[in-house]
């Protein structure tokens, strides 16, 4: 299924910085799992490093290691739906692995794999794949309209949703 949303940067602009945030979160949401993906990986090559930083459970990926280490040793097809899997919140078992992971820990493992992915050990962004204009659309909103904080924090809201907490 295919959400789309007609999410504008100009929007912002009408709005007051307290519901940049909400709205963009809520923009990202809308989106299909691909786009969600896609844009997931764009952010963090556009923030590039300070991400990890800016994600003090970081230290704790140890506690995804294993998830990530089986997701590495699958083929590119089984990556790739692994984590439309988890975006999606279905119910499988590197979903429900996923979905124990506290936000900060999320934040990182999704560092990681867009690290991966530019190297070329977890299946990479297909070459001259565009983002879809709704993608494009919150993309620029959220590189040129939030600042820092509100970026990771949009980030956080994000990962925090997918997956499948078996424990709640």
């Amino acid at each position: 299924m295919v959400y789309t949303t007609a999410f504008s940067p100009s929007q912002l602009s009408a709005a007051p910085a307290t519901e940049w945030v909400a709205r963009t979160t809520e923009a990202l949401d809308r989106l299909s799992v691909d786009d969600k993906l896609t844009l997931l990986w764009e952010l963090y090559t556009e923030m590039g490093r300070s991400v990890t930083p800016a994600a003090p459970g970081a230290a704790r990926l140890q506690l995804a290691e294993g998830l990530l280490a089986d997701i590495q040793a699958m083929s590119f097809d089984e990556q790739l739906q692994a984590m439309r899997d988890i975006a999606a919140k279905n119910s499988t078992p590197v979903s429900r692995s996923y979905g124990v992971l506290g936000t900060n820990t999320k934040l990182a493992f999704w560092y990681r794999l867009s690290e991966w992915m530019d190297d070329g050990s977890v299946v990479p962004m297909p070459q001259g794949y565009k983002l879809s204009e709704a993608a494009r659309n919150i993309f620029d909103a959220f590189v040129l309209k939030l600042d820092f904080s509100q970026q990771i924090t949009v980030m956080r809201n994000v990962v925090a949703k997918m997956g499948i907490d078996p424990l709640a």
